[in-house]
């Protein structure tokens, strides 16, 4: 029998259990994107029982009540430790932001009309001043931003205001380098390293995908990837984000544009 209590992670409990996870769900509609495998590896890692019943809207009670009949144990003698929201050291940038030195951006209306914010987040960042800070409202951290833009010397702090609404805020310092975003689709070879791989391709299409699921789902699929396969990836764009994580990993990969909207990836190890 597992035991939990309010800082038990949301993942650990439905691993016990793959049935907790439609009663995790009738807790609250809140729950309900926990349904999505891949949003699912990136929420549940990371969210407790506290926060989770923070962000719905119920008590920590409701979810000991619903899991107890699946086999848990419950364990009441165990204080919840804080939201690491509260607990977040706050850099020097924040304390003494001035908000005339402030540019914000919210994305999520170009999110919700199945466009993707990448060519406008990047114009802004390319204007950003030393000194300014770009505020991005978004409705999920905006982990691969972070990541290219940390790598070129920006700082950053993310505010988790609710389970939809995240505040990301971008500071450049004198000494941060101009952003680089011009990806040159290296395909001179790509028929010889389709050949190599011939009957040991795995496919998959993100095309459909809403931010941030294609990188999710690339990088999901990559872990699990045999590393005498590679993974050939359909998609509507040259993946800016993905490929410093790919470079990271010690992934190699080729870029084959076919018209505006479809771009072909092949990703391997060599």
């Amino acid at each position: 029998m597992i035991t939990i209590n309010a800082n038990t992670k949301i993942a650990e409990i439905i691993k016990g259990n793959p049935n907790a996870l439609e009663a995790i769900v009738s807790i609250s509609p809140k729950f309900t994107k926990l349904r999505n495998p891949i949003l699912r590896k990136v929420i549940a890692g990371r969210t407790s029982i506290a926060m989770a019943s923070k962000l719905g809207g119920c008590k920590v009670d409701d979810f000991f009540n619903i899991l107890q009949p699946l086999g848990f144990g419950v364990d009441n003698s165990v204080e919840a430790v804080c939201n690491k929201e509260e607990n977040k050291i706050i850099p020097n940038f924040m304390k003494s932001l001035q908000p005339e030195k402030m540019i914000e951006l919210d994305v999520r209306p170009v999110i919700e009309s199945g466009k993707d914010p990448l060519n406008i987040i990047v114009q802004k960042v390319k204007t950003l001043e030393t000194g300014f800070v770009l505020k991005i409202i978004n409705s999920f951290e905006p982990t691969p931003l972070i990541h290219l833009l940390g790598k070129q010397g920006y700082e950053s702090f993310t505010e988790i205001i609710s389970d939809d609404l995240v505040n990301t805020y971008f500071y450049k310092k004198a000494d941060s380098p101009s952003l680089k975003t011009e990806i040159t689709a290296n395909s001179s070879d790509w028929d010889e390293v389709i050949k190599r791989y011939d009957g040991k391709l795995k496919t998959i299409d993100v095309r459909s995908m809403e931010m941030p699921l294609p990188m999710h789902t690339i990088l999901e699929s990559l872990n699990k990837l045999p590393e005498d396969q590679a993974l050939f990836v359909f998609h509507k764009r040259i993946p800016v984000f993905l490929l410093p994580e790919l470079e990271d990993q010690h992934f190699s990969y080729r870029i084959k544009e076919i018209t505006d909207g479809e771009v072909h990836l092949l990703i391997y190890k060599d």
